[in-house]
């Protein structure tokens, strides 16, 4: 059946499948970071995780499969107590220690059932620092419950040495209420489609637009998270050069990121499914390093337009 005309949902072509499965390693001996930087691992993060080079890591960005019941391609996964998430949790996360620089920053995604047992767990191995949650505006809602449509990000790092570029993350808003000091706009300047102000980021983020069928960043993953969020946390927690890790890589938009925005990176994912949309978007952006919501150098609100472009 043929696609709606607006449908830009990123797809594998047979021809490419080949190219992209030559390109993911499989690692089963110690190595060096040289080896693999700038790959996609195609592997249990478990099963790699002693393998991997100490102290190589400045940014960790985790999003790990929640506490609730859903299915990932060939791969499902059930609700369990808190007590049981956080075994599993501990079970990989106190390995990814040695992994980390002593200016590492760390970012675990999670949601409300999660969100606790993450807590807990970064309180016990880092230093907490905010914990972030965004707005997730998506799905239909629920007659019996509040819809749940928010996510939260525990931002933590490994010491008090850390990075953090706050004027990289700058958020462009309208103006509400334009007040002008002695005749003159304060803190905002006047443009040819409306008032704006940058503000600096807070813990709260409105600005953010879950992937669906219209959005060239699209694919079948079912929790994709939005470039926009990652660029984020890449710009803010990185310098150009440093390499981001992402162990529980989905379809790559860590390591899409990292590469649009000079960065490194290096991303284990078990499912080789998902290892080849990683590859294909990676490859896309080698051409196309536009980030959705992201213009000249600041985040623009969600639903605004900037030189005729929607920055969902």
């Amino acid at each position: 059946m043929p696609r709606a005309p607006r449908n830009r949902t990123i797809s594998l072509l047979d021809s490419e499948r080949k190219t992209y499965q030559d390109n993911l390693l499989k690692i089963a001996l110690p190595v060096s970071l040289e080896q693999i930087l700038n790959k996609v691992i195609n592997q249990d993060f478990l099963e790699v995780i002693d393998f991997l080079p100490l102290s190589f890591v400045d940014l960790l960005f985790i999003d790990p499969p929640y506490n609730l019941t859903k299915t990932f391609n060939t791969r499902s996964f059930k609700h369990v107590s808190v007590k049981q998430y956080m075994d599993w949790m501990e079970s990989w996360l106190k390995k990814i220690m040695r992994l980390l620089k002593p200016t590492a920053s760390i970012y675990i995604c999670g949601d409300w059932r999660s969100s606790s047992a993450i807590h807990l767990l970064c309180e016990k191995h880092f230093i907490v620092r905010n914990r972030i949650t965004f707005e997730r505006e998506k799905g239909r809602g629920a007659k019996r419950d509040w819809k749940n449509n928010s996510e939260d990000i525990w931002f933590c790092t490994a010491s008090n040495n850390f990075i953090f570029n706050a004027d990289s993350v700058k958020l462009k808003r309208k103006v509400i209420a334009p007040y002008r000091e002695n005749n003159k706009p304060k803190d905002w300047t006047d443009e040819k489609d409306g008032k704006y102000r940058l503000t600096y980021p807070s813990n709260i983020w409105t600005d953010i637009t879950i992937p669906f069928w219209s959005m060239p960043e699209n694919t079948p993953h079912p929790t994709q998270k939005p470039e926009k969020l990652l660029a984020k946390i890449i710009l803010a927690s990185s310098n150009e050069g440093d390499v981001v890790f992402d162990p529980f890589a989905g379809v790559g938009t860590a390591g899409v990121i990292a590469k649009k925005l000079k960065r490194n990176f290096v991303m284990v994912e078990i499912d080789e499914e998902y290892c080849l949309y990683a590859e294909k978007r990676l490859k896309m952006a080698e051409s196309d390093p536009a980030i959705q919501g992201y213009f000249n150098g600041v985040f623009w609100e969600r639903n605004t337009l900037q030189l005729g472009i929607r920055n969902d």
